[in-house]
């Protein structure tokens, strides 16, 4: 039997904590001479969407000056339809066949667009690797910003802030430019033809005129642990049922597996959507739902774009580093001594399998009429 543990609730206060140092290091919107920015930022896809408040913020900071977007060729269609940018271009800079092949083709890109900034929103070692070849090639231009005090960046913050969220890591960054940071919540333009796409399969399955949940129920194959499990999520879809609820399953091909297993379950009160939404249809159907319950997963920040109340529940990534942000989300977290472990393997997982669907209960809203 589990030896009883304390359940842990979190929201924007207890993750956000972090004070942020107000020096502005270069106040960069003040430069009339920059007139083409070009912003870096590649990872996940719960990292890219974080990004969009710093985005929104640099767009607001430089009015008049034409943005362009590097990403991973993966996350491309986050912006399609996104008026903030010019450009938004992509090369696949994590695979390891042609490494340097790619890299050339990158640096040559970059700098025949002659930018008058850079702003690397990822700041890992890739990213200061290809920055610094461009710099010792002379081909850089002449501001360089990045949240670390080291070659290459030419605008350097003075507190750094490595164990905080990776939300306030961006702020920081942000303000060390004189760029206010002032968006407080990850911001995405969704199309119209997204928005109809979402609007066409809560038809076909009925979901316009009733109330339903949308349940995230898996994350990248890479880290399953962080999965609460397809029978905790089947039990919980009963309890919703009970409701008068019904469920909608989404996710991508990594999660396909464990929506089956719990569609399967409940044929005709769960609507298993898993890979056949584009990603921005995502939002559009949880901006119609009751609820969200979520794991720690990409999709749940993709999310948390909307109004819609979400629940993430985490065991091996520690909330008070990812937890999507917003006001209208918190995060769920059993006290067990090995926490935040982020083991990709674990022999027990009892930091999900004690998270019984009655703990999570508590926290979800009360039905409401489905929306107008």
């Amino acid at each position: 039997m589990y030896k009883q543990v304390s359940l842990k609730s979190y929201v924007d206060a207890d993750c956000l904590a972090e004070p942020l140092d107000q020096t502005v290091v270069c106040d960069l919107p003040a430069r009339q001479e920059i007139k083409r920015i070009l912003i870096i930022k590649w990872g996940g896809m719960g990292d890219i969407v974080m990004s969009t408040a710093a985005i929104e913020d640099i767009r607001q900071a430089f009015p008049q000056a034409v943005l362009h977007l590097n990403t991973l060729p993966a996350w491309q269609s986050l912006f399609a339809d996104d008026p903030r940018f010019e450009r938004v271009w992509g090369m696949n800079l994590q695979q390891k066949s042609g490494r340097w092949r790619i890299y050339r083709q990158w640096l040559a890109e970059v700098a025949a667009m002659q930018y008058d900034l850079i702003i690397d929103l990822q700041t890992n070692d890739k990213s200061r690797l290809l920055l610094s070849l461009l710099r010792l090639s002379g081909r850089a231009p002449r501001w360089l910003l990045g949240n670390h005090a080291r070659f290459p960046y030419t605008v350097r913050q003075i507190h750094a802030l490595p164990q905080a969220h990776s939300f306030q890591i961006l702020q920081q960054t942000l303000i060390t430019a004189g760029i206010p940071a002032l968006t407080t919540g990850p911001k995405l333009a969704v199309s119209a033809a997204a928005q109809a796409t979402a609007e066409q399969l809560l038809e076909m399955h009925g979901l316009l005129s009733q109330p339903f949940a949308v349940f995230l129920c898996g994350s990248h194959a890479g880290m399953v642990t962080k999965r609460w499990g397809s029978e905790q999520y089947a039990a919980l879809v009963t309890h919703c049922i009970a409701r008068g609820e019904r469920v909608v399953l989404l996710g991508g091909k990594d999660e396909a597996e464990a929506c089956a297993q719990i569609a399967s379950r409940h044929p005709a009160q769960v609507v298993n959507l898993c890979g056949q939404t584009p990603l921005l249809a995502v939002p559009a159907i949880c901006a119609r739902a009751q609820y969200i319950v979520a794991n720690d997963t990409g999709t749940a920040h993709l999310a948390a774009t909307t109004a819609t109340p979400m629940v993430v529940l985490c065991g091996p990534t520690n909330p008070l580093r990812v937890k999507p942000v917003g006001a209208q989300i918190f995060a769920l977290q059993l006290d067990v001594p090995c926490k935040n472990c982020y083991a990709k393997q674990c022999c027990h997982h009892s930091c999900m399998r004690q998270l019984t669907p009655d703990k999570v209960l508590p926290y979800l809203p009360e039905v409401k009429h489905p929306h107008a």
